[in-house]
């Protein structure tokens, strides 16, 4: 009986009908960017805002003052007697009533100073000149609630976290377009009660099950185009790492024409509802179902594929091999149990901790010159296209191992190079910083597909998951690294970054390389494939 990868190049490894499908799941990586990255909008610090003494509502109403002349009756007076005070975060500590005059609501203190005036901090009595902008008006989340904004995000590193861990495992046990398709649903519904949640811990709550989802859709994705092509066009996961920049560059613009959080949220989140119509278009995975002792349906799907193709599988193509590995549920132990398997699982836990946390931790730390918003994150989402255009004219040339290293050891000596230069350069520092994040970014775009290439069929959905989920563990770390360190030396969370990428360049060199090299169906052949590897 013929191997899959011979039905494969039978069938066409790379024609119309994957090309289709890859077309329509790359809108994924638009979607997944979306998520990702939101925060930076749904959390804009609003431009004017105040604390309300009490009864100033009730008085601002009695007497028809403008929200401008109540403010300025409110902190102006406050701004007077304390310099260093805006107003935000305190307020005098009295209350107006109905013998408070409109004309001058302070006049009732007599000769008293302002200054002699006690503060109290404020608690929950904030005005907004535009109150739905963004979660931190909607919420409160300013001042002593500042970190409830970085909470949120916390929150929704821990859903794909969940998510890697829960979906991965659902994927290799009951199919990639059931858990694909059942995620984009999550995704959609999650979003929409983010959007109208009456209180932040419902907010949490949906935003932590919509990253549980989001994941669900991205990871699974991404691994039914990998299996569903020839090893020589694999590089094709690559490209959806473009559609995941396009995303990035394409947030700000809806940002911009949107004015209120919750329409920002719902032009991210309703897109989901409509992959649910690939259930017509896109089939499940022939791999997996070969997995899974259903021979007869993979090849019933093979025969579709080279019908759309314009090919013609021979009819001895009846059967395919089926692989004949005992299939249980997969866990944590079936990647640690072989020799080559448990290193691969180490090294690649550590790329993907490693590469997020440092792409993250350089985004933050770099910024972008300028004070437009909207056009500093589009150029930061610019800067990553030619990661990609790199990866594609260099990793079927060289190969995968070669540039996974070689990108990880540049990050990290731009890193150290950037640490060390005068305060004067500004321009050569931004410029070494730059380099330093693009060199990153090839990296963690390169971690996906080696990621994907480095799992038998029967592990590869949650051996990607699983090791994923450190990708996450390093978003939440990174802004609490960065800033902690920050603190003590400016430039020694540069110096971790550097010490990270350099290890783990000099690590992935430990890999096998996988180029031209078809997908490993059992873990006896992932074995073969390391220990031919180590013999060159």
């Amino acid at each position: 009986m013929p191997s899959f990868d011979e039905v494969l190049k039978e069938a066409g490894e790379f024609g119309r009908f994957q090309k289709r499908v890859f077309f329509l799941l790359c809108q994924t990586g638009v979607t997944f960017s979306f998520l990702f990255a939101s925060v930076v909008f749904l959390g804009q610090a609003p431009d004017n805002y105040w604390c309300r003494i009490p009864g100033a509502a009730e008085l601002s109403e009695r007497c028809g003052w403008t929200l401008e002349e109540e403010q300025n009756f409110t902190v102006l007076p406050l701004r007077l007697a304390n310099g260093s005070s805006s107003g935000e975060c305190e307020r005098l500590d009295v209350t107006w009533d109905a013998s408070v005059s409109c004309a001058n609501p302070l006049a009732r203190y007599g000769n008293r100073s302002v200054g002699n005036l006690p503060l109290a901090a404020c608690r929950d009595n904030w005005v907004y000149k535009q109150p739905h902008s963004s979660i931190v008006s909607q919420y409160n989340l300013v001042c002593g609630n500042a970190w409830m904004l970085d909470l949120s995000q916390a929150v929704l590193n821990l859903g794909f976290l969940a998510g890697a861990f829960t979906l991965g495992y659902a994927a290799d046990r009951y199919g990639r377009i059931l858990i694909y398709l059942l995620s984009c649903l999550g995704v959609g519904i999650c979003g929409v009660i983010v959007a109208f949640a009456p209180n932040f811990t419902v907010f949490l709550v949906f935003r932590f099950l919509q990253g549980v989802f989001g994941k669900g859709t991205w990871m699974t994705c991404y691994v039914i185009v990998t299996e569903i092509v020839g090893s020589d066009q694999r590089i094709v996961g690559i490209v959806i790492q473009i559609f995941f920049t396009l995303g990035i560059m394409i947030l700000p613009g809806i940002a911009y024409f949107v004015s209120t959080w919750q329409g920002i949220q719902l032009a991210i989140s309703l897109p989901n509802f409509l992959f649910l119509l690939y259930y017509w278009v896109v089939p499940e995975s022939p791999r997996w179902l070969l997995t899974r002792k259903k021979g007869e349906k993979a090849l019933k799907i093979m025969h579709n594929i080279a019908k759309h193709n314009g090919k013609y599988l021979s009819p001895h193509y009846s059967e395919i091999t089926i692989n004949n590995e005992e299939v249980s549920n997969p866990s944590f132990l079936d990647l640690v149990r072989t020799p080559q398997m448990r290193r691969n699982t180490l090294i690649l836990m550590y790329a993907w901790f490693a590469s997020a946390l440092i792409y993250q931790g350089l985004v933050m730390r770099l910024g972008i010159v300028g004070q437009n918003l909207y056009l500093d994150f589009f150029i930061s989402g610019a800067v990553e296209l030619p990661a990609a255009l790199l990866i594609l004219v260099t990793i079927d040339r060289i190969g995968r191992r070669l540039p996974f290293g070689i990108s990880n050891i540049v990050a990290g000596i731009a890193c150290l190079i950037t640490a060390f230069l005068p305060e004067d350069t500004p321009w050569l520092k931004t410029t070494v910083a730059t380099l330093g994040r693009l060199s990153i970014t090839i990296s963690f775009e390169i971690v996906y597909l080696v990621n994907t290439e480095l799992y038998p069929t029967t592990l590869r959905n949650f051996g990607v998951s699983l090791c994923s989920s450190l990708c996450d563990l390093g978003g939440i770390i990174a802004p609490f690294l960065l800033f902690r360190l920050a603190a003590i030396w400016l430039e020694l969370p540069l110096i971790i970054f550097s010490i990270l990428a350099v290890v783990c360049g000099l690590l992935v060199l430990l890999l096998p390389e996988t180029k031209g090299i078809s997908l490993p169906e059992t873990v006896e052949d992932m074995e073969q494939l390391s220990r031919y590897d180590m013999c060159f």
